[in-house]
């Protein structure tokens, strides 16, 4: 087996093992959402608890849940101290 084989992560497992975690989501039209993700789907549709939107670098408040549909997003990173 390569070393590229040996470190390679499939998207999927890394969503799998960020459910519960903070997660940071960089979509279209300058947005980013941090929060919790709670939940996805194969289409990267991302469920967010607790979101904190954040348009062109200014907070734009909170929201309790929020779906973000999946061809919108450019980026999804999960948390550095909850990817152990």
């Amino acid at each position: 087996m390569s070393k590229y084989q040996q470190g390679f992560q499939k998207p999927m497992d890394i969503l799998r093992r960020s459910i519960n975690s903070n997660i940071l989501v960089d979509v279209r039209g300058n947005r980013q959402y941090s929060g919790i993700l709670d939940g996805y789907d194969i289409y990267m549709n991302l469920v967010i608890r607790n979101a904190m939107e954040t348009i062109n670098g200014e907070s734009q408040g909170t929201h309790s849940i929020m779906l973000v549909r999946g061809d919108n997003v450019v980026f999804v990173s999960p948390s550095e101290e909850d990817s152990t």
